[in-house]
């Protein structure tokens, strides 16, 4: 790479025979500007400012101009830099210290500007400035501090004065929360001396402020609190707790005895072991009161006053455990009968006239007995007698009681009467839970309402463990229907014709006109179909299983030949609003033709006119009906001829009943149109009698068992 060329070379000699220009005029703007970042750096190092770098800097260049106006102003005054000299300390940045490095740079930095060029003829000029602008700091700082004594005086004045104005005001505050409260408040000395005590003191004790004054704190309680109190007020002193909450009994002026709360706290004085108590008196005799009567309606009735039941079981349980050994106790448990007819008819207020009429009765009858009358809840009542050697029979007990009741009641003219129905535990064993004991009683009332109305059940283990078995049957039925346990079965009916049976005798059996659906649950014991629709009844399941019994056998029945379908109903279903809705539903959804569906219902629930009108009502839609358990009374037959219903089943009860009288009420059955057919057939001669009484069919175990779906179609082979 080539070199590049070189000059000439110079020498010293060259130089000084060709000297350099001279320098230019120095700047006096920017030279101000130098001396002024630098008088802002050191100034932010000596002091702390409330500017920022850029703020400081302007700040001062701002001020270095006017300082140097002044300087060089003719004729000179310094009077003007004095004033400038207030005017920093009025920035709140100048100190001594910031004072002290203002002089600094500025005495060596004004006189290197070019404005004070020659400095001899300045120096003095900057020196006189100078001392102005320090003497009117000084100045200034002087009348600064004045200043700030004179706040701090006025602060200082003003703050005595507040806090004498708020003292006086939390004492006002004190004096009337202490003279309007109805706690009383007593301020007492260390050694027990009442300072101070308001109203509500005199008003729970009796004394006078007078009379208060005389005393101290331990002559209002009697000795055993007076020894509690003093260790309370040690404890205090000692730094305890900030407060101390004691029941203690003290003295009234007038001997009794007040149950008085007392709350103690310290107020500490300036000097240790100085100070006062205050301690607020609180009168708890009317607490107590309200709080016993709060208990007693807690554990009684408010409208009869009798115990409730919560009073009455722990009553119970004890009086088990005390009841003599050889008579026991004796629990009834009784419910008003009508008395919804009483409040529907005549109002609520007769009804709780009617329960404070019954609680005094019931009273009234058990009086000479050691004996408790309860309300449990509604028209509810129970009773338990201790019995004793000379205790009534428990049917004289409840005959008194309904004779009682049967005196009439006049409310607002109308005279009531009523009855009631009793369930009752007689002797239970003494180790009887007082629930299970209420359980026995209230299941024995239930079978007492299942009859006639006034009637009363005695309690009979064996039987209650048998409902209580059928009842966990009950509510067990829609899981075992959710798991499939729970199926269809088809029993054959047939026709009473030339072959009647299915025996040997029987020269052949009649043709099978129909099959009827029946429910089974199978089970380690399986469940037939009677006892399969009354569990569902008790729970209310029969409606929505009652339905998939017909959904399944109407859709198996497509499969065969003219057979109808038989579909017995309950009493419940019988008089569902929604009968007719599920009946077109499950035809709808299976092709089933309504000509070839019967159902039945039992001839004893047409008095409910529901159901009676959802007989008529399937009937229009040309569903077979039917009417089961039917008697071959008066009543029974004008039923059918006022339905129009084609057929009639006769109970099974009936099915012995060969009479000329059944024959001739058979044939009645058919002359208003409708065919007979008899369930529980068991033998030949049953079938062969009803034949040639005129019956159409029969079912029951001569005519075979009820099978599955896949062995019902063999029927029709």
């Amino acid at each position: 790479m080539p070199r590049p060329e070189r000059g000439p070379e110079r020498g010293p000699h060259h130089a000084a025979e060709h000297p350099s220009p001279p320098d230019p005029t120095p700047d006096p703007a920017r030279a101000r500007g130098l001396l002024a970042r630098k008088w802002a750096y050191l100034l932010s190092t000596s002091v702390v400012v409330q500017h920022t770098k850029s703020e400081l800097d302007a700040e001062l260049s701002q001020q270095l101009d006017r300082i140097c106006a002044l300087l060089l102003a003719e004729p000179f005054d310094p009077a003007p830099l004095e004033e400038l000299g207030e005017q920093f300390v009025s920035l709140g940045y100048m100190t001594e210290d910031g004072l002290r490095c203002t002089t600094e740079v500025l005495g060596r930095g004004l006189l290197a500007l070019p404005d004070f060029q020659p400095t001899d003829r300045w120096a003095d000029r900057v020196a006189v400035g100078l001392g102005a602008f320090a003497t009117g700091f000084a100045a200034a700082s002087r009348r600064s501090v004045f200043d700030q004594q004179e706040a701090l005086r006025l602060s200082l004045l003003k703050a005595v004065r507040d806090a004498k104005w708020r003292l006086r005001e939390s004492e006002a505050r004190f004096d009337e929360v202490v003279t309007s409260s109805s706690s009383g408040v007593l301020i007492v000395d260390l050694d027990g001396t009442l300072v101070r005590a308001n109203a509500a003191v005199g008003e729970i004790l009796g004394y006078t402020p007078a009379e208060l004054a005389e005393l101290t704190l331990f002559d209002l309680v009697d000795t055993e609190s007076a020894d509690a109190l003093r260790k309370t007020m040690d404890e205090l002193l000692l730094g305890g707790p900030d407060r101390i909450r004691q029941s203690h009994r003290l003295l009234r002026k007038n001997g009794d005895v007040a149950r008085i709360t007392l709350t103690t706290s310290l107020l500490p004085g300036e000097e240790p072991g100085t100070g006062h108590f205050v301690t607020v008196v609180e009168d708890g005799t009317e607490l107590m009161l309200l709080q016993g009567e709060l208990n007693r309606q807690a554990l009684h009735d408010v409208l009869t006053g009798l115990p409730n039941r919560q009073f009455f079981t722990t009553h119970l349980e004890a009086a088990l455990r005390r009841a003599d050994p050889v008579h026991g106790v004796t629990l009834l448990h009784l419910d008003i009968d009508a008395f919804g007819m009483v409040v529907n008819s005549l109002g609520s207020r007769a009804g709780e006239r009617l329960l404070v009429h019954v609680a005094q009765r019931l009273r009234a009858v058990v009086a000479r007995e050691r004996a408790m009358v309860a309300r449990f809840e509604g028209d509810e009542f129970g009773i338990l007698v201790e019995n004793t050697a000379s205790t009534p029979e428990v049917a004289w007990i409840v005959a008194a009681i309904n004779a009682e009741l049967a005196e009439p009641l006049f409310v607002e003219g109308h005279g009531i009467a009523v009855s009631a129905s009793t369930g009752v535990v007689v002797r239970p064993p003494h180790d009887t839970e007082p629930a299970e004991l209420l359980r026995s009683a209230d299941q024995a009332l239930r079978r007492a309402k299942a009859g006639r109305r006034g009637q009363w059940e005695l309690f009979h283990p064996a039987r209650d463990l048998a409902d209580r078995r059928a009842q966990a049957l009950a509510v067990g039925m829609p899981g075992a229907w959710e798991q499939g346990e729970i199926s269809v079965r088809y029993r054959p009916v047939v026709a009473l014709s030339d072959g009647v049976g299915a025996g040997e005798d029987s020269g052949g059996s009649g043709g099978v006109v129909g099959l009827d659906a029946l429910l089974r649950w199978d089970r380690e014991q399986p469940l037939e179909h009677d006892l399969c629709v009354e569990l569902a009844e008790q729970t209310g399941l029969v409606l929505a299983l009652g339905e998939w019994v017909l959904r399944t056998a109407a859709d198996q029945a497509r499969w065969w030949r003219d057979a109808v379908l038989a579909v017995s109903l309950t009493a419940v279903q019988s008089a569902d609003a929604d009968l007719e809705a599920r009946v077109v539903r499950v035809l709808e959804d299976t092709g089933l033709r309504p000509d070839r569906l019967v159902v039945g219902m039992p001839v004893g629930v047409l008095s409910v006119s529901e159901a009676a009108e959802n007989l008529t009502v399937l009937a229009d839609m040309g569903v077979g009906t039917a009417l089961h358990d039917f008697a071959l009374g008066p009543d029974d037959l004008a039923a059918a001829e006022a339905l129009g219903v084609r057929r009639v089943r006769v109970a099974r009860r009936l099915v012995d009943r060969r009479t000329s009288y059944v024959a001739a009420l058979v044939a009645a059955v058919r002359e208003v149109g409708a065919v007979v057919e008899v369930d529980g057939v068991r033998t030949d001669e049953q079938a062969r009698w009803w034949r040639s009484a005129g019956a159409f069919a029969g079912c029951g175990p001569h005519f075979g068992a009820a099978v599955t779906a896949a062995e019902a179609v063999s029927h029709f082979r």
